[in-house]
């Protein structure tokens, strides 16, 4: 019988880190149809254009390590739409949107700091760690500029 391979520091951060980053591209999709101001559609797009290359750039070390990344299951997937429908139903103002997606890079910012926090004296690799610093950086510059549309 074949012994399973373990992940290394590295491929277990990136894992995670994948998740987050999906999570918030995802989460901006599902915001996208509520949204009536084009200028905070077009910081949306962005935003999720931004998302989208940092799930690449980490999907791609992923498979360089022989790892192919997975995003959270149906049933999160489905909680987070779930309550984004909900939480927009009776508001759907780009006040309210700008909140949402502050609140949610917020998340995005504590997670992805703990993580790190959690791999950088595991002896991850530097690449790993810095790009989740920038995804940190990505993060608290989305809060900044959500600000405006309060």
């Amino acid at each position: 019988m074949e012994a399973v391979k373990e992940k290394s520091c590295s491929e277990q951060f990136l894992s995670e880190l994948y998740k987050n980053v999906k999570m918030g591209a995802d989460s901006l999709i599902n915001l996208m149809p509520k949204v009536q101001d084009g200028a905070l559609r077009e910081e949306m797009t962005a935003e999720l254009n931004r998302y989208e290359e940092f799930a690449k750039k980490i999907g791609d070390m992923l498979y360089e390590s022989g790892v192919t990344p997975k995003e959270e299951g149906f049933m999160t997937k489905l909680g987070s739409k779930m309550g984004m429908a909900m939480n927009t139903m009776m508001d759907s103002t780009s006040s309210h949107l700008a909140q949402m997606i502050i609140e949610g890079a917020t998340m995005g910012i504590t997670e992805n700091t703990k993580l790190i926090r959690e791999y950088e004296n595991k002896s991850c690799s530097e690449k790993s760690l810095a790009l989740a610093r920038q995804t940190v950086r990505f993060m608290e510059d989305t809060v900044e500029r959500m600000k405006n549309y309060l």
